[in-house]
C-alpha cells in the first residue's frame, strides 16, 4: 500500500478576508481528495517575530512549531498576496526561519494572488528562494489576477467563496492534484541521455 501523503499549505496573507488563504483551500481540498492528509499554516494565526539568526529558536515565538510542519511535510504549497511586484513580508519572515533541513527535496507548489493584473515576478521569487534551499518546485504554477474579482458569494463553496471561472479552479484544483502525485518524487537529474553520456566518458578514460 502506498504511503499517505502530507500535504502542508502556508497561507502569506494576514489579511482577515484573504483571498489567498481561500484558493490555498482549495488547493488542499482537491489534495484531500487525492488521499492526503492536509494542513494548513495560516501565517495570521502563528506568533513568528521578525527573523533573528543570533535569537534561539526557543524563544522566537511559534518558530519550532512552524519549523517541525514544513520539515514533516511530504509537500508544501505556498501561497502569497503580490505586493510591490514581490511576495509578502510575513511570507519572507516565515521563509528566512526555514532551510535546508525544512526544504531538502521537498515538492512545493506555488500560488499568487494579485489585487492588479501581474504576478509573474512574484512567482519567479519565490521559485529562486525555494530552489535556494534545495526545494523541489513543481513545473506548474497558479497565479490569480484581480483576485478580487474572481469569486462569487456561494454559502456552500469554500469560505463562501466560488470560482467565477471553471478554468481557474481547475487550475488552482491541479495544484493540488499534483502535489500529491509529485509528494515522493526522488529529483534525479540523470536521465537516459546523462547516462549514455556517462558511460561514453568512463569509456574513454
Amino acid at each position: 500500500m502506498a504511503p499517505t501523503p502530507s500535504v502542508l499549505a502556508v497561507n502569506g496573507s494576514l489579511r482577515a478576508e484573504s483571498y489567498t488563504r481561500t484558493a490555498l483551500r482549495y488547493v488542499l481540498r482537491a489534495a484531500e481528495d487525492r488521499g492526503a492528509e492536509t494542513t494548513l499554516l495560516d501565517l495570521r494565526e502563528y506568533d513568528l517575530p521578525v527573523y533573528d539568526p543570533d535569537v534561539d529558536d526557543r524563544e522566537q515565538g511559534d518558530a519550532r512549531e512552524v519549523k517541525r510542519l514544513v520539515r514533516e511535510a511530504d509537500a508544501v504549497a505556498l501561497g502569497t498576496p503580490v505586493y510591490h511586484g514581490s511576495y509578502s513580508g510575513a511570507l519572507k519572515n516565515f521563509h528566512d526561519y526555514c532551510g535546508f533541513d525544512e526544504y531538502e527535496d521537498t515538492t512545493v507548489g506555488l500560488l499568487a494572488s494579485a489585487g492588479g493584473g501581474s504576478y509573474g515576478s512574484t512567482l519567479d521569487h519565490l521559485r529562486i528562494t525555494v530552489r535556494g534551499v534545495h526545494g523541489w518546485v513543481l513545473p506548474h504554477q497558479v497565479g490569480i489576477r484581480n483576485a478580487s474579482s474572481r469569486f462569487r458569494a456561494d454559502p456552500d463553496a469554500i469560505d463562501g467563496r466560488a470560482f467565477r471561472e471553471d478554468d481557474l479552479r481547475e487550475r488552482v484544483e491541479k495544484l493540488g492534484r499534483m502535489l500529491v502525485e509529485y509528494a515522493f518524487i526522488d529529483p534525479n537529474v540523470t536521465s537516459p541521455r546523462t547516462t549514455d553520456a556517462d558511460a561514453d566518458a568512463d569509456a574513454d578514460d
